[in-house]
């Protein structure tokens, strides 16, 4: 089969002279076939008449019909879906092998006369003008925590010109988790975009019926920054597409980086927020170009940041407990019936009275969740023994695994109540001496007959020594400097020089 380069080098060799018998040998064809190119002037791609007919009747010409029918009522059908309807509607008609036509026929029904297709419009960015960021699930990845799953997300910040990135570490699609992650990442960059743009969250903007666009909180935040901010409309994450884009090669990212370190366990929190950030840096690397174009047209910052996170004035129960954000924490007896305030980080609580910060522990995620201290409710639990039994947070006063054993080797041993009223005298002793050496004491008493009592524990924290100092006098012997002397050139062995 003769090609079009075959033709061309043939007209070459016929306009630098040679007769048509050697260009034709030349260029590899036929001298007759050279005079036929010779008289067309056209290639063989030129005069190939296109294949328009059918070289075998159509086996789905009769019920086409019936299958553009379903196609048009439901353009989602698939072509295996239909032929095997057409194999229960026709039995024997159909076999497996013309699935395949079947398919390339009704991929050209829809590429000519289907359902038109979601069209993407690509977007102009302008340098400093805009920054988007959402919120994203690592959870996927496997990553522990001491062999611990560790389920979390990332508040994801990005420049749209630029694709300059940030992230950090949250737990929740939180006001305190967006507040602390975007001011992180403007604080790192060094400026602010004209303007800011989420998809609908709840923690910056309202709900549909809402006359505002966005919260209080949030509009506040924008305005410390002077940023203007943006929605998407409902269930269109198109619209804050570079955002969605960064999320899938971000993830890539770290999975790869994963898989390259061998293993996804790390020692705490810290260390694989450094990892994150050494995969960032990298990331960033390669957009100091385009970062440069951006940097003087960001905006100023604020002289300073705000606060990562919300005050919430609540009066603590009579059970010792506050309730915020649907979730129940304890605070120390002595707060009983007081108004304290309660400063709301994405990870964490700090609880302050007559300005004071006089409590603070983790955040809990979630909603229904507690988390009561045995240490704040002990003085007067200790007095209502009663009242530990059927005590509705009694699973957290146990403060160790080996707590929960003692308990049961006492509930074994005594009555409900002489159990109660001796675990509760052992807890208390952990609140007020420690809980580390109480620990201790419960293992060796429990991994012997001697019986187990509040009394034997006390008896045995007034006893115990203290632990040996890490800092012991380290004896070094004198160092024999006749070893040196085999990295002299010349020393002596049996009183003579020796030179090596």
């Amino acid at each position: 089969m003769v090609t079009d380069a075959q033709v061309r080098r043939l007209m070459t060799q016929i306009r630098s002279g040679d007769p048509v018998a050697v260009a034709a040998a030349k260029a590899g064809m036929d001298e007759k076939t050279a005079r036929k190119y010779r008289r067309s002037g056209k290639v063989p791609s030129q005069v190939k008449v296109p294949h328009t007919w059918r070289n075998r009747p159509d086996a789905f010409e009769r019920v086409w019909p019936e299958i553009e029918q379903a196609l048009q009522v439901n353009p989602g059908l698939q072509a295996k879906t239909l032929f095997q309807h057409l194999q229960r509607q026709y039995p024997g008609e159909f076999q497996d092998v013309q699935l395949r036509t079947l398919q390339r026929r009704i991929k050209g029904w829809r590429a000519v006369e289907g359902p038109a297709k979601e069209v993407f419009f690509p977007q102009r960015h302008e340098p400093g003008a805009l920054s988007q960021s959402d919120f994203t699930d690592m959870t996927r990845l496997g990553v522990t925590l001491q062999r611990d799953p560790f389920e979390h997300l990332i508040y994801h910040f990005t420049l749209t010109y630029s694709n300059w990135e940030a992230v950090k570490i949250c737990f929740s699609e939180s006001l305190e988790a967006l507040s602390g992650g975007l001011q992180q990442a403007l604080w790192t960059l060094g400026g602010v975009p004209q303007a800011h743009q989420t998809d609908c969250l709840s923690a910056a903007v309202h709900k549909l019926e809402h006359p505002e666009d966005f919260t209080e909180p949030y509009d506040a935040l924008m305005r410390h920054y002077g940023v203007q901010p943006r929605k998407t409309n409902p269930h269109s994450p198109n619209e804050n597409g570079d955002i969605e884009q960064r999320h899938r090669r971000f993830i890539e990212a770290v999975d790869q980086a994963l898989m390259l370190r061998g293993h996804r366990d790390f020692d705490d929190q810290a260390a694989y927020a450094a990892f994150l950030d050494s995969i960032v840096e990298q990331l960033n690397t390669g957009r100091q170009k385009r970062l440069a174009e951006e940097r003087p047209l960001l905006q100023p910052l604020p002289a300073q940041r705000l606060d990562d996170c919300t005050r919430l004035d609540v009066r603590v129960s009579r059970f010792s407990t506050l309730s915020v954000r649907a979730n129940t924490y304890s605070v120390h007896s002595r707060l009983i019936g007081e108004m304290v305030r309660v400063h709301l980080y994405a990870d964490r609580l700090e609880i302050h009275y007559a300005q004071r910060r006089v409590d603070g522990f983790p955040r809990l995620r979630g909603k229904g969740r507690h988390r009561i201290q045995y240490r704040h409710i002990i003085d007067w639990l200790v007095r209502k023994p009663g009242a530990f039994a059927q005590y509705r947070y009694r699973d957290d006063l146990f403060p160790t695994t080996r707590f929960r054993i003692a308990y049961d080797a006492l509930c074994a041993r005594h009555t409900p109540l002489e159990a109660n009223r001796a675990y509760l005298q052992i807890l208390e002793l952990a609140a007020y001496k420690s809980e580390t050496r109480v620990d201790a004491i419960l293992e060796q008493l429990l991994g012997t007959e001697a019986p187990l009592s509040a009394d034997g524990v006390k008896v045995l924290l007034a006893t115990a020594t203290e632990e040996r100092p890490l800092t012991a006098r380290v004896q070094i012997a004198p160092v024999d400097l006749t070893l040196y002397d085999q990295l002299i050139p010349s020393y002596r062995v049996a009183g003579q020089a020796v030179t090596p």
